[in-house]
């Protein structure tokens, strides 16, 4: 099996890495419009080489879009028309827009849209992890839209990457990450914000910043010319949440004005039912 990996990142390198020595790709070509990058990921023996996208498709048996949003939505529907027997996937955290552009398109079918639920806040190829997708879940959207040798093909990639798998349409992915990942990153790059606003003492920051803090503004550092582009994409979900996110702030901010400390403790209390389903 040859895999060519377009966009030799965090996940695309990551994805390299666990493929091969899983030895479900015996081949792993890779594409990249930074030369940086392809350097770096022949280097670090994440890729077997380096290739310009058209002539990594002929070669290939699966492409993997592992580019930011925007760009892969700008190359999909060309990459589709290159292809004759290959499977392509991306790996993209929106798929509502992405896949209404390729609806049309005459290889559709042998397109499957997924998105594997893992990141960290690094980017670049030294930033891949061999074994990362292990016990995560991966989400397959619109699965009928794809021929079902495709799908197949998918499927036993990721369970090969160690994943499990839920299938939902792309719609229903794109409100569903909106709450359970999107606004996460929202969260940590406006606390990122309020801390570097009203903390002038960088060396205060770091002496101070407990395991509390640092978890929960690791998502800050996320390189944000992949996240513009998810959070336009999926805007009107994420403005849903975001005012459901701004009213739950302003409940704390009301207890703390009036001394409602009964009313705070049934907050954190109902926050503590989270427990449930994170154990």
């Amino acid at each position: 099996m040859t895999v060519t990996i377009i966009g030799i990142g965090l996940i695309g390198g990551s994805m390299a890495l666990t493929l091969k020595e899983r030895k479900f790709a015996h081949t792993i070509i890779g594409v990249d419009a930074n030369a940086q990058h392809a350097e770096k990921a022949l280097e670090l023996g994440i890729v077997d080489k380096i290739l310009p996208w058209k002539e990594a498709v002929s070669q290939s048996d699966i492409i993997i879009l592992a580019t930011p949003i925007n760009v892969t939505e700008r190359m999909l529907p060309g990459l589709l028309e290159s292809c004759t027997h290959q499977v392509v996937l991306d790996v993209g955290s929106t798929k509502q827009t992405l896949c209404e552009t390729i609806n049309d398109n005459t290889n559709r079918k042998r397109f499957v849209a997924t998105h594997p639920m893992w990141g960290t806040e690094f980017s670049g190829p030294q930033a891949a992890i061999s074994g990362a997708f292990d016990q995560k879940a991966t989400v397959i959207c619109d699965r009928e839209k794809s021929d079902p040798d495709a799908l197949e093909l998918v499927e036993n990639m990721y369970r090969a990457l160690g994943m499990h798998i839920i299938y939902m349409t792309s719609s229903e992915h794109d409100l569903h990450v909106a709450y359970v990942s999107h606004i996460s990153h929202i969260t940590s790059f406006a606390l990122a914000n309020t801390v570097l606003e009203k903390e002038k003492e960088e060396d205060t920051i770091f002496g101070l910043a407990s395991g509390g803090f640092e978890s929960t503004v690791r998502l800050a550092k996320s390189n944000p010319s992949m996240w513009i582009p998810i959070l336009m994409q999926n805007r009107e979900n994420i403005l849903d949440v975001l005012n459901e996110h701004i009213a739950q702030l302003r409940k704390f901010k009301a207890c703390l004005e009036k001394e409602n400390y009964e009313y705070l403790g049934e907050l954190i209390n109902r926050a503590n039912e989270i427990r449930r389903i994170l154990k």
